[in-house]
């Protein structure tokens, strides 16, 4: 039996097509490569373990269900930060009494209605019929009746 070794698959000739990824991490396409390559060049005389063999498809299994549930966090995080806005635009037309910045207590609070909603740098702010912008943050009470 004759057993020779292709040349392209030392490291010297793949080392020039080796892909870096931002973080250093491998992913599911590196771990799948990994495993395919480890089937083909087993000993077929000393053949991959069955028990390790289920271990690493398991691996294989938990790496794909973490990504697909990091894309889906993705998604649903990127959904609540777009909901910030919405959430506050029952504000528009409300009374509501807000604390100035420099004020330190609840005393000295300043009533105005709201005119508008925005959302800026994941702040959402509200537009005073005044024409100034506070954070929602700075709101203590709202109530239904306006000055309109």
């Amino acid at each position: 039996m004759n057993n020779t070794v292709d040349p392209s698959l030392f490291y010297d000739n793949r080392a020039r097509d080796v892909k870096r990824t931002g973080e250093g991490a491998l992913g599911k396409d590196d771990f799948l490569k990994i495993l395919i390559t480890q089937l083909q060049n087993q000993d077929p005389t000393n053949p991959m373990d069955d028990r390790e063999f289920i271990s690493q498809m398991a691996q294989f299994s938990s790496l794909e269900q973490m990504t697909n549930m990091n894309k889906t966090l993705e998604k649903f995080i990127a959904t609540q930060t777009d909901n910030k806005l919405v959430q506050n635009s029952h504000l528009i037309g409300k009374e509501i009494q807000w604390q100035p910045e420099n004020s330190i207590s609840d005393r000295n609070l300043e009533t105005n209605i709201v005119k508008a909603v925005r959302l800026r740098d994941g702040n959402v702010s509200v537009q005073l019929d005044n024409g100034n912008w506070i954070l929602v943050d700075q709101i203590k009470q709202i109530s239904s009746g306006g000055k309109e």
